[in-house]
């Protein structure tokens, strides 16, 4: 258990090196509270009914992504700074350049409001937990330098798990799609803030 990184503030946070994990943050202020209480009250019932099994919790949680992802993808509440093309390529870059200092990055897509990140976290890899604070406070300072504003840029908690046995491909084609999901381009390809690791 000592090589399990673990942390907790809302939800859980597994980061067990030697495995490939798909974490997803979002700027502050990109989805309602309201909607976030409704969303957590309704897991909590759904908790407090049933004795879950592993691949009930896993079925859960996928949904409960589903619902956030599909709302952050609207852009309908908060702000989409990252639609300006200069911090989007700022946030690239700093997702570059921890690719083999912090992980082994295999997909990333910059979204105006959010950002889907896979890495590998190679053993003996930093803690990931330091990275993405390293990464956050960094772009987040040069975010707000740009936009000459001061304040929370991103939400504290990340969306983070465990990418199961199997699940890569689909994970890493969510990924990329992403940008044709939401409207924002008709072929992935025409998104520049994207990434795919060569296999």
């Amino acid at each position: 258990m000592a090589d399990l990184i673990q942390y907790k503030r809302r939800l859980p946070h597994l980061l067990p090196p030697g495995e490939e994990l798909f974490i997803t943050f979002r700027l502050a202020g990109s989805l309602p509270q309201q909607l976030l209480a409704q969303w957590r009250e309704e897991e909590e019932q759904q908790r407090n009914h049933a004795e879950r099994d592993p691949n009930q919790h896993y079925a859960e949680q996928k949904r409960y992504f589903g619902r956030f992802d599909a709302q952050l993808a609207k852009t309908e509440y908060g702000p989409t700074w990252l639609a300006q093309p200069e911090l989007a390529t700022m946030l690239v870059q700093s997702l570059r350049y921890f690719d083999g200092k912090g992980y082994e990055l295999l997909a990333d897509c910059v979204m105006p409001n959010h950002v889907h990140l896979v890495v590998r976290l190679p053993i003996g890899a930093p803690s990931l937990l330091k990275t993405l604070q390293r990464l956050k406070g960094y772009t987040a300072t040069q975010a707000n330098k740009l936009l000459d504003r001061t304040g929370a840029f991103w939400q504290a908690e990340s969306y983070d798990h465990v990418v199961r046995k199997g699940e890569l491909p689909r994970i890493l084609s969510y990924v990329v799609e992403n940008p044709v999901k939401a409207g924002l381009v008709e072929d992935c390809q025409q998104w520049p803030y994207t990434y795919l690791a060569p296999t």
